[in-house]
């Protein structure tokens, strides 16, 4: 190794240190498949051993880097409320989509029924915006606002998603395990960043650090962004 490579990794690990991103939770809570990773025990809380996280991150971003080269989507996904705004800066920073709510069932496995919904929610804005809903009486333009408010809420972080991901990048595996199943089930590779009750074994490139704490949720989302800008700058 490098020293500039370990000049780097050692700054990155300085930096998730700071973000808090070595706490894993209570030994009780451990799912067996973390074992490996944790490096001791502090007051009770298990603590992460991040040279590995470091490992995880660098092939994890890596694979990213390759998605965004052939220009193809990364779907960002974390509904948790840590995570929601960060997942959702983080997403539109590179212009992808992403989830940043309660995932959808079926927006991976139900492709044609999602996209009719988003079509109607395209639809209605569109007549909003012309002004075409002037016709409608109070009550139901009253009525629509909320359908297209909700769709809203719904849809509109995958709008721009016209196919199947080539990646998701999930906050919280264990949370969004409807989402995860999806995705295994469409044989698309899932990036996560997962904490110590979580099970890796059906994460492609786990990513093993705190996944509650703001700031190293934050770190981990630009880190994967940051990933995807420089895959897209040298897109082939």
């Amino acid at each position: 190794m490098s020293a500039d490579v370990k000049t780097k990794d050692s700054e990155i690990i300085g930096a998730m240190f700071t973000a808090g991103a070595h706490f894993g939770y209570q030994k009780s809570r451990r799912n067996a498949s973390i074992t490996p990773y944790i490096f001791g025990v502090k007051n009770k809380v298990e603590i992460i051993d991040l040279e590995q996280t470091v490992k995880m991150l660098d092939q994890a971003k890596s694979f990213i880097e390759g998605i965004a080269k052939l220009g193809k989507q990364v779907l960002f996904v974390g509904g948790k409320n840590e995570a929601r705004d960060l997942v959702k800066l983080s997403a539109m920073s590179v212009d992808m989509p992403y989830v940043a709510g309660r995932w959808i069932g079926g927006t991976l496995t139900n492709a044609p029924e999602i996209k009719k919904r988003i079509a109607k929610f395209e639809d209605l804005q569109k007549q909003k915006e012309k002004g075409e809903l002037a016709k409608y009486t109070k009550k139901e333009r009253l009525l629509i606002d909320r359908e297209i408010a909700n769709l809203d809420t719904m849809f509109s972080g995958i709008v721009s998603m016209k196919e199947l991901p080539k990646a998701l990048f999930v906050i919280d595996p264990r949370k969004e395990f409807i989402a995860v199943a999806e995705a295994k089930k469409m044989g698309v590779p899932v990036v996560a960043v997962l904490n110590t009750d979580c099970d890796i074994k059906d994460i492609d490139y786990p990513i093993i650090a705190n996944d509650a704490s703001v700031s190293s949720i934050a770190l981990f989302t630009a880190e994967i962004a940051k990933a995807y800008k420089a895959g897209k700058s040298a897109k082939v």
